[in-house]
């Protein structure tokens, strides 16, 4: 496989830094990001002896930070073929739909929906003269509205409005060559997730690199958990 320009928000530790070692191991240039330097800087380090592999800082709730991140990318490379949202915030379980803070909920969607958001329009330019081109929205089951509950109401609706964003892009952008897709990595053992899901951040990174990787065009606008199509 040819040597893509990856970059992976939310990267300096769980899924986000599994992903990144897998897209290492292909051969590919990976961009770490975390909101703090040293963050960064400590995981490009853990990593250094896989590839080639940088770093910058990314705070996707903020406009600056993914302008200064952008700027970066098109310094150090000129382009970019694979983005990957992976940052996202607050597992809200303590809350529900009739009790919630809203001013937490906002803040939520900041990072999950708006972040993501903002990182995509900013870094399209970049990935329009790339052949195969790949977004990945890092979704979650919680945000499937075939099987919605009231729990997690936050982070769950915020992942629902990721997955209506992945729609709309994934048309939007097809003239472009550029595929768009949304994945659930399952229940994974992070800072979120808890120790006791049954999964390792390897393995809720599977699909997550499996997606950035397709060839075909035609797979786009799509949600996926484990390499298969599952419903919105």
């Amino acid at each position: 496989m040819k040597q893509k320009v990856a970059l992976i928000t939310g990267s300096n530790r769980g899924i986000g830094l599994a992903v990144a070692k897998s897209l290492l191991a292909h051969g590919h240039k990976v961009v770490i990001t975390a909101r703090k330097e040293m963050e960064a800087q400590k995981a490009q380090l853990s990593l250094k002896n896989l590839g080639d592999v940088y770093c910058t800082t990314l705070d996707v709730s903020d406009v600056k930070s993914i302008l200064d991140c952008r700027n970066y990318v098109e310094d150090q490379f000129g382009k970019l073929d694979i983005l990957v949202n992976n940052a996202g915030i607050n597992y809200d379980t303590w809350q529900t739909t009739l009790s919630a803070d809203l001013e937490e909920v906002r803040q939520t969607f900041d990072t999950n929906v708006f972040g993501a958001w903002k990182v995509i329009q900013e870094f399209v330019p970049l990935m329009k003269d790339s052949s195969h081109a790949n977004i990945v929205n890092v979704s979650s089951g919680a945000g499937a509205l075939s099987s919605m509950s009231c729990n997690t109401p936050g982070y769950s609706m915020s992942k629902a409005a990721l997955n209506v964003m992945t729609i709309q892009f994934s048309k939007e952008l097809r003239p472009y060559n550029i595929v768009v897709n949304a994945v659930c990595p399952g229940w994974v053992r992070t800072d979120m997730g808890g120790d006791g899901a049954p999964r390792s951040p390897e393995e809720g990174a599977e699909t997550i690199v499996w997606a950035s990787e397709l060839e075909d065009r035609n797979i786009t606008g799509k949600f996926f958990r484990d390499k298969k199509e599952i419903e919105w």
